[in-house]
């Protein structure tokens, strides 16, 4: 009998598989179910760093030559895109942002407000560059580091540039504010500790305060400037990995490294020089709504971007991994002669800026200080969704993004604008063209509608085909090779085959189906 039910539930499932449902493509994530209570977790950095150096976490790409299909992306819609949920939301290249919101990014209202003091109730002392908690007169917490002494505004401003970009990217960040302070804005909370070298606490005196102040720079009026990140909304729960997936969480069912808007984040970090895009730099926070508790992702610690790497300017060797088998090979055998190509990079005497350029920058090169399953995973439609929303930013929304940096120097403003153009054409060049760039498909005046994202002008060849929305199959309508739509068949589907006569094997299937007005139900690619 139980072999006979599964039988029938097999058939039925059968009967009733299909390609497309009616409500493709689905652009929202459905209602998230709930965690429950879920305990925070902590992550090693230096695990973190050894197991993913020498280790073989998450699932990776088969091989070259192998036999195996590659690993697509997952989590993804019909039409190639994460869904709109707690990891990611489509912003820039779908809905197009007006300069005043690029600068806004996830918000500014909110700055730590001045009509009170500021009350610090944590502090971290150690390091080039020591910061603390603290409330704000309305109660407000917030997170505020500093610059190095050596490079006034180079931390602070690329915390806050970047920080919007990445939210036009789509990703979810903090809201990041500069603030400029004199010491008398401050005051010790009640039982403030501060840990010595050993990790011994005892309580905080304001003489400890001047003296972590003395570590930070003043503006040429005498005052302090640092990054002030608005606290997160919910419970912190700890950092998500770039591989496998929260077990207490059950929403989080792709695993990561397949992840199309963890993938594609190789791209947004090589654009801005992060290198520091490690699993410590995110954050899980646990929130509620409606009776449901979920967790949402979030990108934090931009002060490693920009040529920035926090403490002091970016390495020389910026966009090569902490260690490689084939590096160390080079210089071994080279009695250390060997020249990389990230040594012929020069760097402007701007000390805010630090080291970040454009001339030696290859985002195919690139890669974070050490592994990352997720961006190893990466495939070239992954890169050409990256690619596109970088292009989406134009000059003119760079500068405007960049103005919120607040430099004193407009030569260092000028450079990472520069910078940031070339670095972003560079890409366009790099990774669009390793798909058919062809995207933004839609239907106007009967026939199908696109644009080519590089720009090019060259010819695009079509080939229309009745699809059967149940068995795949597809069939080649005679002499249907123009943008205009030929009749559906019974199926409800046709099938656009685009091609160019220069690559071939880059391929792009729109899938459209028929209803009161015809649709785009899907968007595949090949290469």
């Amino acid at each position: 009998m139980r072999r006979l039910t599964l039988l029938i539930l097999l058939t039925a499932s059968a009967a009733t598989a299909r390609k497309f449902y009616d409500d493709d493509p689905i652009l929202r994530a459905p209602k998230p179910r709930d965690t429950g209570n879920l305990k925070p977790r902590k992550l090693s950095d230096i695990y973190d760093l050894f197991s993913l150096q020498f280790g073989d976490l998450g699932e990776r790409q088969p091989p070259a030559g192998s036999s195996k299909p590659p690993i697509r992306a997952m989590g993804i819609n019909t039409i190639e895109n994460p869904f709109d949920d707690n990891w990611w939301e489509p912003r820039h290249y779908f809905r197009r942002m007006t300069p005043d919101e690029l600068r806004r990014g996830p918000g500014d209202a909110t700055p730590p407000s001045t009509r009170g003091k500021w009350t610090i109730v944590g502090v971290k002392s150690e390091g080039v560059t020591p910061g603390f908690r603290m409330l704000d007169a309305d109660n407000r917490q917030y997170f505020v580091k500093f610059d190095p002494m050596s490079n006034p505004e180079m931390a602070t401003a690329a915390d806050r540039i970047s920080s919007k970009i990445f939210h036009a990217m789509g990703y979810h960040v903090p809201q990041n504010y500069l603030i400029y302070f004199k010491e008398d804005q401050l005051q010790l909370g009640e039982d403030v500790e501060l840990a010595n070298a050993a990790g011994k606490k005892r309580k905080m005196t304001l003489r400890d305060l001047y003296e972590i102040l003395l570590k930070v720079p003043k503006t040429a009026d005498g005052r302090y400037r640092g990054t002030a990140s608005l606290a997160l909304p919910g419970k912190p729960i700890g950092p998500p990995r770039y591989y496998g997936s929260r077990t207490d969480d059950p929403n989080d069912v792709v695993p990561h490294e397949h992840r199309r808007d963890q993938r594609a984040l190789r791209v947004f970090c090589a654009w801005l020089g992060h290198e520091d895009s490690r699993a410590i730099n995110n954050i899980d926070v646990a929130l509620q709504a409606d009776g449901i508790r979920y967790v949402r992702h979030y990108l934090l610690d931009f002060g490693s971007t920009l040529g920035s790497a926090s403490t002091k300017p970016n390495s020389v060797r910026s966009g090569l991994p902490f260690f490689s088998w084939s590096e160390s090979a080079k210089n071994f055998f080279s009695l250390g002669l060997h020249v990389s190509y990230v040594d012929f990079a020069k760097y402007p005497d701007l000390p805010s800026v630090g080291r970040f350029e454009a001339t030696t920058f290859d985002p195919v090169r690139w890669v974070p200080e050490y592994p990352n399953p997720a961006f190893l995973n990466a495939l070239p439609d992954d890169e050409f969704w990256a690619a596109k929303q970088v292009m989406s930013l134009t000059d003119a929304d760079l500068k405007a993004i960049v103005e919120t940096g607040e430099y004193s120097d407009p030569k260092a403003a000028e450079w990472v604008t520069q910078t940031l153009i070339e670095r972003r054409n560079k890409i366009g060049k790099a990774l669009l063209g390793k798909v058919l760039p062809l995207d933004r498909f839609a239907i106007r005046d009967g026939a199908l509608a696109w644009e080519d994202i590089s720009g090019s002008a060259g010819a695009v060849n079509i080939q229309w085909h009745h699809f059967d929305n149940q068995s795949e199959q597809r069939t080649a309508i005679p002499n249907a090779t123009s943008a205009k739509l030929p009749d559906f068949n019974s199926s409800g589907y046709l099938l656009a085959e685009l091609t160019r006569a220069a690559q071939p094997k880059q391929k792009v299937l729109v899938y459209l189906r028929r209803g009161e007005s015809p649709c785009i139900a899907g968007v595949e690619r090949t290469w």
